[in-house]
């Protein structure tokens, strides 16, 4: 039974009275912030139910308080001192970082900063701390909300481990709490790129040139249009080439110039490169740019679920735009398309490690794969298992024996019966996995592999499979990841093992990082903005829990 005990109350009081105060001035500020502060609740959660301890205002400021021995740890008799200012600095630009300053209540702080009534600085000194550290959390960790609002699909949001108590005796330990701050957020370039993205969007709101709605219907390349004016003005917009920079020439002509940019555009949005404004296209170029700012920020809340240092060599999946990326020294070596979990299977978002790969691999095929999908086939077609080439062990376990799947009465098995069942696809051409398995060990079951079904790669969307994702050109990047300084491999190595048709596993020394995403926007090589599709419907949800009331 989850239980929660109340431990005991703090009397702050009592231990502000007790404190050696040299000046009247602070033994007077003292007993006014112990008056503020007196009395506060201290809860000590049990182990099964452990809510972070900021989550709860007054038990928070009580915890810190009572352990830095209840000294104002901002304020004087005198005002809020230096470091004070710093704070506010920060919680006033927490929209720099994709936050609402307003929830780090950033107006009330200003409205107490000049009064120098004791009453006034014992609460300002309490609005700094617990705003201070719930800032640091929030652009550390992501906000918790998501997380209380849904754990389950935001699982990963917050830190539930976070200490606040550690964190203030951190600070009051740090001399450049400037640097302190500015290190807080992730430093990697996808971050970055976003956080430059949302000074870009807030630009374009404000500018006074965004029309609206620009267009209702479909137009062609050749097509002559009084809107394609407003079009290639939104398209300068949208590049930063500034309107000034359209020529005269018949702008309402939709010319090979704006062909190629709009191209450029649907390349950036997701969309067919086909350079029609179709519908879809029609409906990305409508987007305001509060709508963007709203993309850009829930996505840079994301990024703080994850590890800030992403390694110097690293494997990324955007799993909402079907690629996968390999950086090494922050560069981008290459990128390829990828096969994600369809929305019923979805494919989970974690950092893991790539710790070996295996050439021919066997594929043990899970049971609810063998339970759901392949005893209706079996049913049907008592040879389905043979056709492809897999084998039938009556259990999962070592001593488990191998049956001619073809002499089973596959109608009399029920589906918890063939769930006990081992099913394993040799290697070969027809194997689920294709050539190359690529494994990182976790609790989701989940790994990149080759495929035999080469077509879904051409797909503009491509979420087909169980959960694991299918790399479209596995020899590159196994080469990419055993690639040494003292180990030389490219393409034509790992061919030549694969070719040789045994099963081999292969480790990677030293491992590498694999981050597995959700971005829906995102910065490419060249530091562009790009927008793509929600595959999992989970933008609105999180933007309903980070930012509606």
């Amino acid at each position: 039974m989850k239980i929660i005990k109340v431990i005991g109350i703090v009397c702050l009081m009592c231990l502000w009275l007790s404190a050696a105060y040299s000046k009247a001035g602070e033994r007077d500020l003292a007993k006014v912030m112990a008056d503020h502060l007196q009395c506060y609740p201290l809860e000590i959660l049990s182990f099964e139910e452990q809510n972070p301890i900021i989550i709860k205002k007054s038990v928070c400021l009580a915890a810190i308080y009572h352990k830095s021995g209840a000294e104002p740890l901002w304020v004087s008799e005198k005002g809020p001192g230096e470091r004070a200012a710093i704070i506010l600095k920060y919680l006033r630009n927490a929209g720099n970082e994709g936050l609402n300053p307003a929830d780090y209540q950033v107006k009330k702080i200003e409205r107490q900063w000049a009064d120098l009534s004791l009453n006034s600085l014992a609460e300002l000194d309490t609005l700094l701390t617990y705003n201070m550290v719930k800032y640091i959390h929030d652009v550390s960790y992501g906000q918790l909300k998501p997380y209380m609002v849904n754990p389950k699909l935001f699982a990963e949001a917050g830190e539930r481990g976070f200490d606040p108590l550690k964190m203030v005796e951190t600070i009051r330990k740090t001399e450049d709490l400037e640097a302190f701050f500015q290190s807080l957020p992730p430093q990697h370039r996808q971050y970055m790129g976003l956080k430059n993205a949302l000074i870009q969007y807030s630009g374009m709101k404000y500018s006074g040139l965004w029309q609206k709605e620009i267009l209702r219907k479909s137009i062609r390349p050749g097509d002559e249009d009084e809107k394609i004016i407003e079009i290639k003005k939104r398209i300068a917009l949208l590049e930063n080439a500034g309107v000034e920079s359209l020529t005269t020439d018949n702008l309402s002509l939709f010319d090979d110039d704006l062909m190629k940019k709009m191209i450029r555009f649907q390349l950036n949005n997701g969309l067919e490169p086909d350079g029609i404004i179709g519908p879809k296209t029609m409906r990305e170029l409508n987007k305001s740019p509060q709508e963007r700012l709203d993309q850009i920020k829930v996505n840079m809340t994301r990024w703080r679920w994850h590890d800030h240092t992403l390694g110097d060599k690293y494997i990324l999946v955007n799993i909402a735009n079907y690629r996968l990326f390999a950086y090494e020294t922050d560069k981008l070596k290459f990128s390829m398309p990828v096969i994600v979990g369809e929305l019923q299977n979805q494919t989970p978002v974690f950092s893991d490690k790539i710790k070996y790969l295996e050439l021919n691999p066997y594929w043990n095929m899970p049971p609810s794969i063998a339970k759901n999908e392949e005893l209706p086939k079996l049913r049907k077609n008592p040879n389905y298992l043979v056709n492809k080439n897999i084998r039938l062990f009556s259990n999962w376990q070592k001593d488990g024996v191998e049956i001619d799947s073809t002499v089973i009465d596959w109608n009399a098995v029920t589906p918890s019966q063939m769930a006990g069942f081992k099913l394993r696809q040799d290697p070969g051409p027809a194997n689920a996995l294709g050539r190359v398995k690529f494994v990182f060990p976790n609790q989701y079951f989940v790994y990149l592999h080759d495929t035999p079904s080469k077509k879904l790669f051409s797909r503009q969307t491509r979420s087909f499979s169980h959960g694991c994702i299918r790399v479209s050109e596995p020899e590159k990047l196994a080469a990419f990841l055993l690639n040494e300084k003292d180990n030389k491999w490219d393409r034509e190595r790992v061919n030549h093992l694969i070719n040789l048709g045994k099963r081999k596993v292969l480790k990677i020394r030293p491992t590498i990082p694999i981050h597995i995403t959700y971005q829906t926007a995102w910065v490419d090589k060249n530091g562009q903005i790009n927008f793509n599709g929600d595959v999992y419907r989970r933008d609105e949800k999180l933007y309903q829990a980070l930012f509606i009331k």
